[in-house]
């Protein structure tokens, strides 16, 4: 069997160098930091454009309300802080402020879930995306590498209307190495197969690409789909290989409540009802190493290489 030998790449130092690119080409572009600049690499843009760069320390409420007045005033605004702190505590002002009115605001999120890792339960945003996916005007993106995190901060200053993009404290694999073709709303098939589909999201992509290669070693053909765009969702794509296949497993580094995992079992139910597994969170965790925290959690190529076992027993 062949081990998938990954390179590695910031997706939080790529959207800071993307911003840059942003503003040097748009004047309407503008960011607001909340006291994690350098974290976040929003720093970047600050040092690149200083009379652009509002930093508003530990008050995510404030900066998102900022924000949208400067939405309403024709800018466009990039907000970065943890996603613990710009999705949880901001989540009022992002609802009655950003959301209901459709304003023009990027909420780019870092240090998602438990990648964060040694930081600990507190700064463990598992629930981000079940929060984004409530509004019903948030686009949510929560890229799968570097590359594709470049694209999708463009395409989320092209797009009029608020988003949601989530990224990671750690380099993560490289899934696409000059290859990614982002466009919002469509998912990427990377993998063909036709035992079982594996749907992931953000992080879980390479882990879903070791455990088809897991698969392959026992004669099982597993097909990966990157569902980069959470919402809209690629409700085809997902009922297209739900028929291909007829058994799913869907992988998320997030809560299995209100995230990937409910989604295709949404769109599944509707329009083509297969058994589906789900990988993902079930409990907050605890401080320690992101690798350690993934195994003990249920979140490696072998646990979804299992999930995808049950699903094909289940047919």
């Amino acid at each position: 069997m062949k081990v998938i030998q990954w390179e590695t790449a910031s997706t939080r130092e790529q959207y800071g160098k993307t911003l840059v690119e942003l503003g040097e080409e748009n004047p309407k572009i503008v960011v607001l930091g909340g006291d994690l600049n350098v974290s976040t690499f929003t720093h970047l843009f600050g040092k690149a454009f200083p009379g652009r760069f509002f930093d508003f320390g530990a008050a995510e409420q404030n900066m998102i309300s900022a924000a949208a007045g400067l939405a309403a005033a024709g800018k466009i605004p990039f907000c970065s802080t943890f996603a613990v702190f710009g999705t949880g505590r901001a989540f009022d002002q992002i609802r009655l402020g950003v959301a209901q009115p459709s304003l023009n605001v990027k909420l780019v999120c870092t240090h998602a879930g438990l990648l964060t890792g040694e930081d600990g339960i507190s700064a463990q945003s598992i629930e981000d995306l079940a929060l984004m996916l409530s509004l019903p005007t948030m686009t949510v993106i929560t890229p799968s590498d570097a590359e594709e995190t470049a694209l999708a901060v463009r395409a989320a200053a092209d797009l009029k209307g608020p988003v949601y993009i989530r990224l990671f404290r750690p380099a993560t694999p490289m899934v696409h190495r000059g290859s990614c073709e982002f466009e919002l709303g469509k998912a990427e098939a990377l993998k063909d197969g036709t035992d079982v589909g594996i749907l992931a999201c953000g992080s879980m992509v390479s882990t879903a690409l070791e455990a088809a290669n897991l698969l392959a070693n026992e004669d099982i053909s597993a097909a990966v789909l990157n569902i980069h765009t959470l919402h809209p969702i690629d409700d085809g794509a997902i009922a297209r290989i739900a028929r291909a296949t007829g058994a799913l497993v869907t992988a998320e580094e997030h809560y299995v409540h209100g995230g990937l995992g409910s989604l295709v079992a949404s769109v599944v139910g509707n329009a083509c009802p297969v058994p589906i597994e789900t990988v993902g969170v079930r409990q907050y965790a605890e401080s320690g190493k992101a690798e350690q925290l993934l195994e003990k959690y249920g979140l490696t190529a072998s646990h979804v290489a299992d999930a995808a076992r049950r699903a094909i027993a289940r047919k």
